[in-house]
């Protein structure tokens, strides 16, 4: 399945062919050594084709080990994490970019198994590269001068079209006047928006939630029962954090911890681990910086 869907399937049927062609005008060599001069010609003819043959199996066979992404001699020419001011002056630098019609392609891209042909032709043999930074969105111009990828904190459904300079979408990098983000720990809650670009902390706050049984007094199942109960009493207490604060433009991002995410992931636009802890409003900082950074991959 996976040779078909990086088109190895197809190039590996050719090699057989070439092979069982090369093997069978071998062996008309063999015959044809044992001809008078006049089969000389054909002899020579004849090995000629086979190094062309042979010459053409090791391409193709070299094709499929990078369509394999096995090529480890691969590499990006640099990462960087872009957030902030950064950001915005490489966004912008990208966007300034002006070519004739059809000569910038912009690519997202969604997985590793996604990969248009569009970006396989315009990137050639780096285009496992995209594969790796995937997900992103892929740009590249007609001369070579642009390749690169952006891993930014969302994206749109997956496209790849040729214009007269890239798409970049400013909602894919940074948040708008409608995003509300809230940072949901087991035993913590945060709320902000943001207001041209600057989060503004509105609410948050902490609940007792037992963190570790301690040796003495009651069973574990007992304190596992307790401890559960009181996550739940801080989560009602977030979901009703939401509801005082949130309108129906609002663009819910919520971040935090794994465990906990999955009960706001129907309310919300968009769901992110990270790893922020202290107080309410350092934390939401902290996490909002941590999602709202994008990964530049230089192709």
């Amino acid at each position: 399945m996976l040779d078909e869907l990086l088109g190895r399937a197809e190039l590996k049927e050719r090699i057989a062919e070439l092979e069982d062609e090369r093997d069978a005008l071998a062996g008309r060599l063999e015959g044809e050594s044992d001809r008078r001069k006049d089969a000389v010609r054909a002899r020579q003819d004849a090995e000629a084709e086979v190094n062309r043959l042979e010459d053409r199996i090791t391409e193709l066979e070299d094709r499929v080990e990078r369509l394999s992404g096995d090529d480890d001699s691969l590499d990006f020419r640099g990462t960087e994490d872009l957030g902030g001011d950064r950001l915005r002056e490489v966004v912008r630098r990208l966007e300034s970019l002006s070519t004739a019609p059809e000569g910038a392609l912009t690519a997202v891209v969604a997985d590793e198994q996604s990969v248009p042909a569009a970006v396989e032709s315009a990137f050639g043999d780096r285009a496992s590269l995209v594969r790796r930074a995937a997900p992103c969105v892929a740009l590249t111009d007609d001369a070579g001068l642009v390749s690169v990828a952006l891993s930014p904190p969302r994206l749109s459904d997956q496209f790849d079209a040729w214009g007269d300079g890239f798409v970049l979408e400013p909602d894919w990098f940074f948040p708008t006047s409608e995003t509300v983000v809230a940072l949901v720990r087991s035993n913590l809650f945060a709320l902000g928006h943001y207001d041209d670009g600057e989060l503004v902390y509105e609410t948050g706050f902490e609940s007792d939630v037992k963190s570790a049984h301690s040796k003495g007094g009651f069973s574990q199942a007992r304190f596992e029962r307790i401890r559960e109960g009181q996550i739940d009493d801080h989560l009602d207490a977030c979901r009703e954090a939401l509801d005082d604060h949130l309108t129906d433009e609002s663009d819910l991002v919520v971040l935090g911890e794994r465990t906990v995410l999955g009960e706001f992931r129907e309310r919300a636009s968009l769901t992110a681990t990270v790893d922020a802890s202290g107080d309410p409003e350092a934390a939401l900082e902290e996490a909002s910086r941590e999602f709202w950074t994008t990964r530049l991959y230089r192709i």
